[in-house]
């Protein structure tokens, strides 16, 4: 694992991301830059999938369950070599073909549109019991929101799993502690959150969502896990990478001015030209 490397791919994303966001003058930039290290980690080292044949049948899945965060997966898609960073041009517009939620159709390397919260580990869920069923050796990946796990829907999905063994499926929530009407704690508390999902027959790992070797060993670990599905909680900062953004629920789903988007631009860009030194 070169760290520099991810570093730098992670530093673009977030780069690509705020500039979607700002071009858009809409889109979701808070929750998408505290979960790109986690997902840069993903497409450059954890998943087995090849770029030529996004279709692969025995290919690695990935699913955003929190489709609004499409800001962070579709750069990092590119970055990857899926399509051309040029079509992230095309985002949130009406003549274009990536909408403001995740969405499979126009876009390789997406597995699954997601938008509607629960619905994505739902999905997932699904995806890791089909391989089980047909005796494939892929695993699914999954990233949800810490203010997501407030849906119904994602408990029924934890159950499901837990009762199937599925030991292929690894999911992460993006613990930054806030979501778009404040404080996780405050809007909807959910907390212990490992011992909930202990409780509902999960593998429980702790990370640092922003150190590469942390996300590493939680990954690494998952994969020696059988019997039962592993959920990674994975300590974030919403907004990480701008420093106006970070911690800010504010910055949930609005677009930075020009003003602030040449300010992002710039805290960024310094952050690129440091690590390509």
């Amino acid at each position: 694992m070169d760290k520099k490397k991810l570093a730098l791919a992670a530093a673009k994303a977030r780069l690509l991301a705020v500039t979607m966001v700002h071009d858009a003058a809409s889109g979701h930039p808070g929750g998408s830059l505290s979960c790109i290290d986690a997902l840069t980690y993903l497409y450059n080292e954890e998943m087995n999938i090849d770029v030529k044949n996004p279709k692969w049948e025995d290919r690695d899945r990935f699913v955003m369950s929190k489709g609004h965060c499409s800001p962070a997966v579709y750069p990092v898609l590119a970055l990857r070599g899926f399509f051309p960073a040029e079509d992230l041009k095309m985002f949130r517009r009406i003549d274009g073909h990536m909408s403001g939620h995740v969405e499979m159709k126009y876009n390789p390397g997406v597995d699954m549109s997601t938008g509607s919260l629960g619905q994505g580990i739902s999905t997932a869920v699904g995806m890791a019991l089909a391989g089980k069923v047909n005796k494939k050796d892929y695993r699914v990946y999954a990233i949800m929101g810490d203010g997501e796990i407030a849906e119904g829907q994602v408990w029924e999905a934890m159950m499901a799993a837990a009762k199937y063994s599925l030991d292929n499926l690894c999911a992460l929530v993006d613990v930054n502690g806030l979501q778009i009407d404040g404080a996780t704690r405050d809007v909807m508390p959910t907390e212990p959150l490992d011992k909930k999902f202990e409780a509902f027959g999960w593998h429980v790992v702790k990370c640092d969502g922003h150190d590469f070797d942390s996300i590493k060993a939680a990954y690494d670990e998952a994969k020696t896990v059988k019997g039962q599905p592993t959920m990674i909680l994975a300590k974030t900062v919403k907004g990480k990478g701008v420093s106006f953004m970070e911690n800010q629920a504010g910055w949930h789903g609005k677009a930075p001015n020009d003003e602030q988007f040449a300010q992002a631009k710039a805290e960024l860009e310094a952050v690129i030209k440091e690590l390509e030194a």
